[in-house]
């Protein structure tokens, strides 16, 4: 799986004129599921989420995790994570998985945060989304978990 992670001071996703998902402190996590991925890319996409410190301490250096600033998680699905500009102009997204496995992926994904930690919210699978931020440094960090 791929993941791009914003830290953020806030953020949201809208869909249409609705807001579905906010957050105050926290990461903004964009997901993208590959076709040969599994449930066991979801589970360690989570447990690195959790843990990665990248939220200041009392000396300014990035030592404290999500979990340790009481921050939210607002978790969005984004196939084009996987684009392939190789071949020309337009970018080729057979890097992501099907829709049924993307959506099943993504959903074992906030199923797992949030079983694990009490603020996530999340994007509408499929959907046209607005996503809103402030990215906080900016720290802007991708991911691939294998």
């Amino acid at each position: 799986m791929m993941a791009l992670i914003q830290r953020v001071r806030r953020a949201r996703v809208q869909v249409g004129a609705e807001t579905v998902g906010e957050i105050g402190q926290g990461l903004l996590v964009l997901v993208c599921a590959q076709p040969a991925d599994t449930e066991a890319q979801a589970v360690k996409l989570v447990d690195k989420l959790l843990k990665l410190r990248v939220f200041g301490d009392d000396a300014g250096k990035m030592n404290r995790s999500v979990q340790d600033v009481q921050g939210g998680l607002l978790i969005v699905s984004q196939f084009t994570l996987a684009a392939d500009t190789s071949g020309g102009n337009r970018p080729s997204f057979t890097g992501a998985a099907p829709a049924d496995l993307g959506r099943h992926l993504y959903e074992r994904v906030l199923q797992l945060a949030r079983e694990r930690h009490p603020r996530v919210a999340a994007g509408v699978f499929g959907a046209d989304m607005q996503v809103e931020l402030v990215n906080d440094g900016p720290v802007t960090i991708p991911m691939t978990v294998v």
